[in-house]
């Protein structure tokens, strides 16, 4: 409906601007000024694509920005962990781990938001013009359909639990075999780089005092 006023508008302004100029004008002449009056008329296949983009703003798109922020937060563990093990004594590990916990979460929320913040931007910015490529605009429209359903909705808002099913699944069905695969590299490692060093020997428990005989 947009479209067709637009095309309507578009038509009666240049019917004016023809019926104000002088018959000796060519539709070359007509003044820049009018045409630059015209309405701007939306690309479909834009608008597509980006409903496409939009409607995949969801469970995926959260995962991602989970996953990205926690890239960065197990970075910042294997940077600091050594230090403070290095660098605190023993007794005082367990406090400064909690506060350094503290300090790591409220890191994480706030990289999230700082990613997901940038996401529809980029998104719009990346993939926009990737689907403006490589599809049609019937082929579009198929899509966003096809992201629309009630049945997709409902198949990408379990998806996670799936996921998470399967992935418990084939570690039970592959754990046994997996350990001993593990065993024979550490025969292999043992081999090359040669045995662990041998623990020291336990001392020998002080003599107990012998009962004075009265």
């Amino acid at each position: 409906m947009k479209v067709l006023i637009s095309a309507i508008a578009l038509a009666t302004l240049g019917f004016s601007a023809w019926a104000q100029t002088p018959a000796t004008t060519t539709p070359t002449e007509v003044p820049a000024a009018a045409a630059s009056q015209a309405p701007f008329v939306a690309d479909p296949k834009l608008e597509w694509a980006s409903k496409v983009v939009a409607l995949q703003q969801g469970p995926d798109m959260d995962r991602l920005v989970a996953n990205l922020a926690s890239g960065t937060t197990q970075d910042m563990i294997n940077n600091w962990q050594p230090r403070m093990l290095a660098n605190v004594a023993k007794p005082q590990q367990a406090k400064v781990t909690a506060e350094l916990d503290a300090e790591l979460q409220k890191y994480s929320d706030e990289v999230r938001k700082i990613i997901r913040s940038k996401l529809q931007k980029v998104s719009t910015d990346a993939l926009v013009p990737v689907y403006l490529e490589r599809f049609t605009l019937d082929e579009l429209k198929q899509i966003a359909g096809f992201l629309e359903a009630p049945a997709i909705r409902k198949y990408q808002s379990i998806a996670p639990e799936l996921g998470s099913i399967f992935a418990n699944k084939l570690v039970e069905a592959s754990r046994a075999e997996v350990i001993a695969r593990a065993k024979l590299f550490d025969d292999a490692a043992t081999r090359i780089v040669g045995p662990a060093p041998a623990a020291a020997p336990a001392k020998p428990a002080a003599p107990t005092a012998k009962p004075t005989k009265k």
